[in-house]
C-alpha cells in the first residue's frame, strides 16, 4: 500500500505540541498536505514564530512519517506561524492579537531594557510588534530606539485624527517622550497620567500587530490599575535583579497582578543582571549580586523563569546608543534576550490556549 494523506495524518497524531499538550492534527496545525509517490509535503502552522520548540517539532514530524508510514519517504516540512491571540482585544486595540505588560516592583532593575529587547527580538523572529512606553514619569524608549528627535505624524482616518506611531528597527513605537520636553520632569497627577496613556492606545493607528509590548512604570499604582481596567492584557512579565530587596518588590508586583480584582496572568519572571560576564571571558559567569534568586522566587510563586540576562557593559551602552543589545551579532546578551523572547511567546500561546479551552467549556 502506498503513502496516503490519511496514513500521514494518522502518523502525525503521534506528534504532540509540548506546550498545548495535544497532537498537531487535533490542534489543526497541519496544512497543505500533499502526497506524490514517496514525496510527502506539508506545513506546520505554529502559534508563534518565536516558538522555542520549532526544531524539535520539525524533527518529530519527519520521524513520525518515516516510522509509522514509510521509512523511505521523502518528507518536506514547511514551518510557519500564525500568532494566536484573544478573540477580541477590546475597542482600543481591535487589530492587536496579544498585549504583554513588562513591569517591575521597583525602579533601576532594567525593565525598559528588557521591554525594548523583547520587542526587537520578537520582530527579528518574524512577528509584527508595537511598543508603548507607559513609563509616564521616566520615558526612555525614545533614547533606546534612537528616535529622540522624531515626532509622530497625524493622519485623518475616517474623519478622525489619528497618531501614527514612529517606526524604528521594524517596531512601531509611541512614548510620552515624543510629546514632552525631555529636559523637564513630567509632573502629573494620576488621572492625567492615565488619560495620556490611554490616548496612546485609542488615538493611534497601530494597524494589525501580533504583539503589543507595554513598558509599565515601576511599582504599583494608578497607571497599572487604569491599564488593566481598559486594556485586556494577555499577560505580564515581571523584571527583577538577584538582590533580596528587588526580589521582595518583584514578589509584590506578582501579587498585585494576581489579585482577583486585577487577575492578569503572570507569564513569568526575568532576572536581569543575573551574572557578570567580562567581554574578554565570555564563558565566565560571576554572580556578583547573588545566584538563583529569581529562580527560587519563580519556583515559590509557581511561575516560569523566563530568562537570565547577563550584566554586560555593552547592554547599557547599546541602549544609550539607540541600538539595543539584541541587535548585536551572536553575543551572550543577544542570545539571552532571544531565548527570553521565545519563552515569553511560548507562555502567551499557553495562556491563549487555556483561555480558549475555558470559553469552549
Amino acid at each position: 500500500m502506498g503513502i496516503t494523506k490519511e496514513n500521514v495524518l494518522e502518523a502525525l497524531k503521534n506528534v504532540e505540541d509540548p506546550d498545548l499538550k495535544k497532537d498537531l492534527v487535533t490542534l489543526g496545525m497541519i496544512k497543505d498536505l500533499r502526497v506524490d509517490g514517496k514525496n510527502v509535503n506539508f506545513t506546520v502552522v505554529l502559534t508563534t514564530p518565536a516558538c522555542p520548540m520549532k526544531d524539535m517539532i520539525h524533527k518529530a514530524c519527519v520521524n513520525a512519517v518515516l516510522h509509522f508510514v514509510d521509512k523511505e519517504a521523502n518528507v518536506n516540512v514547511n514551518m510557519t506561524a500564525d500568532v494566536t491571540g484573544r478573540k477580541s482585544t477590546g475597542p482600543l486595540l481591535p487589530k492587536v492579537k496579544n498585549i504583554i505588560g513588562v513591569a517591575s516592583g521597583k525602579g533601576g532593575v532594567g525593565k525598559s531594557t528588557v521591554a525594548s529587547n523583547l520587542a526587537l527580538a520578537l520582530t527579528k523572529l518574524g512577528a509584527s510588534v508595537g511598543l508603548i512606553d507607559a513609563d509616564i514619569y521616566g520615558p526612555s524608549q525614545t533614547i533606546m530606539f534612537d528616535v529622540v528627535h522624531e515626532k509622530p505624524m497625524i493622519k485623518v482616518i475616517d474623519g478622525v485624527n489619528k497618531i501614527i506611531p514612529v517606526e524604528s528597527y521594524g517596531v512601531k513605537l509611541l512614548s510620552i517622550g515624543f510629546f514632552a520636553d525631555t529636559s523637564q520632569a513630567i509632573v502629573w497627577r494620576g488621572p492625567m497620567a492615565s488619560k495620556a496613556l490611554l490616548q496612546m492606545f485609542g488615538d493611534a493607528d497601530w494597524g494589525e500587530l501580533d504583539y503589543m509590548i507595554i513598558d509599565l512604570p515601576p511599582g504599583t499604582g494608578d497607571i497599572h490599575l487604569s491599564l488593566v481596567a481598559s486594556v485586556p492584557l494577555n499577560g505580564v512579565v515581571i523584571v527583577s535583579t538577584p538582590q533580596n530587596v528587588a526580589l521582595s518588590d518583584a514578589k509584590k508586583g506578582v501579587g498585585m497582578f494576581k489579585l482577583p480584582t486585577i487577575n492578569v496572568p503572570v507569564l513569568g519572571i526575568v532576572e536581569n543582571m543575573a551574572y557578570f560576564t567580562p567581554p574578554e571571558l565570555p564563558d565566565n559567569k560571576y554572580y556578583i549580586f547573588g545566584k538563583d534568586g529569581a529562580k527560587k522566587l519563580a519556583e515559590e510563586l509557581n511561575v516560569p523563569l523566563l530568562g537570565e540576562i547577563p550584566l554586560v557593559q555593552s547592554v547599557c551602552e547599546a541602549g544609550d546608543a539607540g541600538r539595543p543589545a539584541v541587535l548585536q551579532e551572536i553575543t551572550p546578551q543577544a542570545i539571552a534576550f532571544m531565548e527570553m523572547a521565545k519563552n515569553i511567546a511560548q507562555q502567551v500561546s499557553i495562556v491563549n490556549s487555556q483561555k480558549k479551552e475555558v470559553v469552549l467549556n
